[in-house]
């Protein structure tokens, strides 16, 4: 019974690989579907005998042929030809539309304020396979914002060469915690609501224990968050601050790194990263700190409610007039 056993896991890969295919053979053909209906509308748009009505008549129509049907109101076929009309001719995106559920297609659509914006979160739901409700989430956060603003920071020498995945702020508004807490408080919290937090920090993040233990010349250290980041292939290391970042913090990581790297870390892996998780920061404090540490770590920022999107729009469009006119200048 037991060889037998030990088949019927092949058996159940070979019945989830094909579900798994079927459905994004369906998904591709249906926003296929809707991407050619919408060039059709696109195109009857700009006919002259084109006039108000004739999307009310053509639901209708569509209803009376195929009744029962879902997406097809007026509402719909508008979308749809919004949708082909946003992404016709862009060579970049073509490869990416099939990837994507229509949900959130739509959601991107309205969503986003530029091309930019809206290539950015279909490659990224695509990458870390966002349900509707994730990539929601993410948007409301303000993660493109957040992401572009954390880019146009200097990196540590030491992280300079390698992938960066980490931002400059996270917010965590999932957690439920009191008006004052301690950074007890706020491990537990974030062990809790560890989906929440993998979702913010990204999918590559695999979680391997909190208050991890490395042991030096007798005594026990304990690491607040230990994960291991499958893209970088190495450890991370996060310590959890709910004041400002002090600069004896960087100290402290360095041992804590040099531990796993000695004790933890696997021959065929990299150096570990520390992510310093602290309430606030002083980007200047910060520089002076980490000026001299060889070791590769970021300090980050947290946030406990959902960001204004419209304060991190603004701080984007500043930094981006502000990089304009450096080019400028650089070209006069």
């Amino acid at each position: 019974m037991n060889e037998l056993d030990s088949t019927f896991a092949e058996i159940t890969q070979i019945i989830e690989r094909a579900r798994s295919n079927a459905y994004r053979k369906v998904n591709e053909e249906l926003i296929l579907m809707y991407q050619r209906v919408g060039k059709f509308l696109s195109e009857k748009s700009r006919a002259a005998n084109y006039g108000e009505g004739y999307i009310d008549s053509l639901s209708d129509y569509i209803q009376r042929r195929f009744p029962g049907i879902k997406g097809f109101n007026r509402r719909g076929l508008y979308r749809m030809k919004q949708f082909y009309e946003t992404y016709a001719g862009n060579e970049k995106v073509s490869p990416l539309v099939t990837q994507l559920s229509w949900t959130n297609h739509l959601l991107i659509l309205s969503g986003c304020n530029s091309e930019e914006e809206r290539e950015f979160y279909m490659r990224l739901a695509i990458k870390e396979r966002y349900s509707k409700r994730q990539l929601e989430r993410q948007m409301d956060s303000g993660y493109y914002e957040r992401y572009m603003l954390s880019k146009s920071k200097p990196l540590p020498e030491p992280l300079q060469l390698q992938q960066n995945p980490f931002l400059d702020q996270y917010v965590v508004e999932f957690l439920d915690l009191p008006d004052t807490f301690h950074e007890n408080d706020f491990r537990k919290a974030l062990v809790k609501g560890m989906r929440g937090f993998i979702l913010e920090m990204g999918k590559d993040f695999t979680f391997v224990g909190e208050e991890y233990p490395i042991q030096v010349g007798g005594e026990d250290y304990r690491i607040d968050l230990l994960f291991f980041h499958r893209s970088l292939h190495c450890l991370v290391a996060v310590e959890l601050k709910v004041g400002k970042f002090k600069p004896e913090y960087v100290s402290k990581m360095d041992f804590y790194l040099e531990g796993l790297d000695r004790q933890i870390k696997k021959s065929d892996e990299n150096p570990s990263v520390g992510l310093l998780l602290c309430a606030s920061k002083d980007d200047e404090v910060v520089e002076y700190a980490m000026s001299r540490t060889l070791s590769p770590m970021m300090v980050a920022q947290y946030q406990l409610q959902l960001p204004d999107k419209e304060i991190l729009r603004k701080k984007l469009q500043e930094l981006s007039s502000l990089s304009e006119h450096a080019g400028n200048g650089e070209n006069a």
